[in-house]
Order: structure tokens, then sequence, then C-alpha cells
């Protein structure tokens, strides 16, 4: 009797080996090959996107995001091969992340900007924008935010869900820019004297551009002077030397000209009221 239990247990011993241990022999055979597989799929995403010039910090991220996405797939094949359920399973991990993403929104949020900033590269590191309600250079774009550097040399960070869907304000997108300046002469000066300096002043600065070509004129009568325009276009490095350089220059020689800039003026009138 004993010797036919110990047949008996031997067969179901040798039954279940042979059942469970090849499953598990190809479960662990397929998480293997999956995961070379899956690492091999990562560092071709990785070559692609350095090669498509992608920014350096995007390539890891979306080539991680590969290799785990392929990995939770190849995971979920061997608990079905070794004969776990997995649709309860995929069932609690969707709705773990659906909870997960509801507190983690705001976070989420500014990280899906970050990747859409990353590729779509509105601008670029070293940049001078205005986005999110304040202005800077570009110090480095993130996942979660972006650095700004103000002129006076303030650090800013800026959550990329404030960028990405608002208006972004390149200012150095274009290889040139244009200077908008306005200067007022006296209502008895000489206009065309004065329109001819501006123009000798512009022209004998070699960081003028001659085209597009620079414009001057009258934009407007106001209360106390004439007021001339002055457009001149530059490189985008040279901008403000060239506003800062052109704006001494102009007075100098509007003055050395003959011409004035006038103050602000008020005409008070008095009555004499007689009363009684």
């Amino acid at each position: 009797m004993d010797e036919l239990d110990l047949d008996a247990l031997l067969v179901m011993v040798t039954t279940w080996v042979t059942e469970w241990g090849l499953k598990v022999i190809g479960a662990i055979a397929v998480l293997i090959v999956g995961r070379m597989v899956a690492g091999s799929v990562r560092r071709g995403v990785s070559r692609l996107l350095t090669r498509g010039n992608m920014d350096v910090t995007v390539v890891p991220f979306l080539s991680g995001i590969t290799y785990y996405l392929l990995m939770a797939v190849v995971i979920v094949a061997v608990l079905s091969m070794i004969g776990i359920q997995t649709a309860s399973l995929i069932a609690v991990l969707g709705a773990a992340g659906l909870a997960i993403g509801l507190a983690l929104q705001g976070t989420l949020s500014n990280l899906s900007a970050g990747v859409m900033l990353l590729v779509f590269r509105p601008f670029r590191v070293g940049d001078y924008v205005e986005v999110g309600g304040t202005s800077g250079s570009v110090q480095s774009v993130g996942l979660f935010a972006s650095i700004l550097h103000t002129p006076d040399n303030v650090q800013i960070i800026v959550p990329n869900s404030q960028i990405f869907g608002n208006t972004v304000k390149n200012y150095a997108a274009n290889p040139t820019r244009r200077n908008d300046m306005v200067m007022g002469i006296a209502y008895d000066d000489d206009i065309g004297v004065a329109i001819k300096t501006i123009q000798e002043t512009i022209q004998a600065d070699k960081r003028v551009l001659d085209d597009p070509a620079p414009v001057v004129a009258v934009s407007e009568l106001g209360d106390s002077s004439v007021n001339l325009v002055i457009r001149p276009w530059c490189k985008k490095e040279d901008y403000w030397a060239l506003r800062f350089d052109l704006t001494r220059a102009l007075k100098e020689r509007l003055e050395a000209a003959g011409c004035s800039i006038p103050f602000p003026q008020r005409d008070v009138h008095l009555y004499e009221v007689k009363t009684g």
C-alpha cells in the first residue's frame, strides 16, 4: 500500500513538474528575450532621435518610456503563460493609474507640456523670450519647468504648463530686428533739416542694415513737439547697443544742426475777474 502511494505521489510530482516546469521555463525565456528586445528598441529609438537632432533632454525620456511600455507588455505575457489571470490585474493597474493621474494632474500637465516644448522647440537655450507673464533669457528647458534669467541676473522658474498653449514671444527667433525710436523737435525747427540729420546719423552707423531700408518720418504732432519716428534694422545681437548709441548720437547731432528737443510745455492763461 505504501509502495502504491509512493508511486502515485511520484507520478503526480512528475506530472506537475513537467506541466508547470515547462511553463516556468517558457515564461523565463519570454522574460529574458522580451527584456533584450525592449533594450534593443530603446537603444534604436535613442539613436533615431539623436540623429534627428532631438533635444538631448527629451531623448532619454522618450526612449525610457518606450522601454517600460514594452516591458509592461512582456510582464503581462509572462503572467498569462504561468496561469495568472491578467484581466483583473490590468483593471486594477488601470484604476490605480487613473487615481495617480488625477492626484498628479498638475505635475503631469507640466510633464506633457515639457515634452511638447522639447519636441516642437518654440525657443532654444539662450533665446530672450516673453512667456508665462515674465521675460528673460532661456537658461534651460526641463520636463517640468523652464528656467529664465532676467537681464539683471534674477532666476525665474516657469512651470511648463504656463508656457505651452499660451502666447510665446521670442525676440531671438529671427536674425534681424527693427529698432522703433521716437525723437521730438520743436514746432519752430526745420523738419527737413531734422530728417536729413537723422538719416545721415543712421547711415554713418555700420550696424544699421541697408535692407530693409530704415524709415524716418513724421509720426505725430504732439502737444509740445513734432515727433519723428525712426526705424532702423539691425542684427538681433546689435539691438540694444545700437539703440543706446543712436539715442545719444541723434540728440547731439540734432542739437548741432540747430534743432531742439523741447520739454513738455503748458500755457497758463490768467484772467482778471472783477467782482462787485
